[in-house]
């Protein structure tokens, strides 16, 4: 019943924003630009020094790819939920509870920025360069792996994006916080955990799956053994650790909402 009613929702918001093509345009090339730039930067690093973190540079633009792709979908789909404060603090997040849909998936779908495909774009086009540029193996179980890698890798990182954006129900001003999680989560995935201290690794590759998103798949892919020692198999097992992500993102935002009290407004 509610299915319907989402698809009105989002066919809704898509409509609106390409009723002004220009300006959408405009929006997705800004995004695929910003995108360069990140890329252009490993490419920089790459002009002084020969290896990342143990990996050539075509292989680290693979892991950027993946990234990127990942982090395009998650933002399209939960970025909204950078607007929960003010919807907190305003008391408008009353009315969600009112109607009879689920209040994630309303959030979600209160503004679906499609200009964020600029991103994913981007990702695509780096991930078809970096394919042609590194040396694989290819069986159809890698062929599916880089179908799936990208979507999984788009579900663990909205799952944090989830589970980060939750905390403002206890802690409305806390945007930043938010945003320093996912937003640095995207940041951390589109290079090798090699090149971070062993501490800010276990955080945002294990306890923030983040390791998950393109690391550990990029090794699948190309056949590498872990500097770290991880086991081989533990690049093929992206989706499961998407589920996890999602199954438990989903429970911390339903006790978060169960423990909202409003605002008093």
């Amino acid at each position: 019943m509610a299915e319907p009613v989402y698809r009105k929702i989002i066919a809704a918001r898509v409509r609106s924003q390409m009723s002004y093509r220009a300006s959408f345009a405009v929006e997705c090339l800004s995004q695929v630009i910003a995108q360069a730039f990140e890329l252009v930067v490993i490419l920089v690093l790459f002009t002084r020094i020969n290896a990342l973190g143990g990996f050539g540079v075509d292989e680290v633009v693979l892991m950027f790819a993946i990234a990127a792709i990942a982090f395009g979908f998650a933002d399209l789909v939960a970025g909204q939920l950078d607007d929960l404060p003010t919807f907190i603090r305003s008391g408008t997040f009353d009315a969600v509870l009112l109607r009879p849909l689920g209040t994630l998936p309303q959030m979600m779908s209160t503004d679906i920025r499609l200009r964020r495909v600029g991103r994913v774009f981007a990702g695509v086009v780096t991930l078809a360069y970096a394919l042609t540029h590194v040396n694989i193996d290819w069986t159809p179980w890698k062929v599916l792996l880089v179908v799936v890698a990208p979507l999984a890798g788009g579900v663990i990182l909205g799952s944090v994006w989830v589970v980060a954006c939750s905390v403002c129900f206890w802690l409305i001003e806390s945007r930043e916080l938010a945003n320093s999680v996912t937003y640095g989560s995207g940041a951390f995935t589109s290079y090798p955990i090699t090149v971070f201290s062993k501490g800010l690794r276990y955080l945002m590759a294990y306890v923030v799956p983040g390791a998950f998103v393109a690391y550990y798949p990029s090794l699948a892919l190309l056949g590498r053994s872990d500097p770290l020692g991880a086991p081989g198999w533990i690049g093929w097992i992206s989706p499961l650790v998407a589920l996890v992500a999602a199954a438990f993102a989903g429970a911390f935002w339903r006790f978060a909402v169960r423990h909202y009290r409003g605002t008093g407004s």
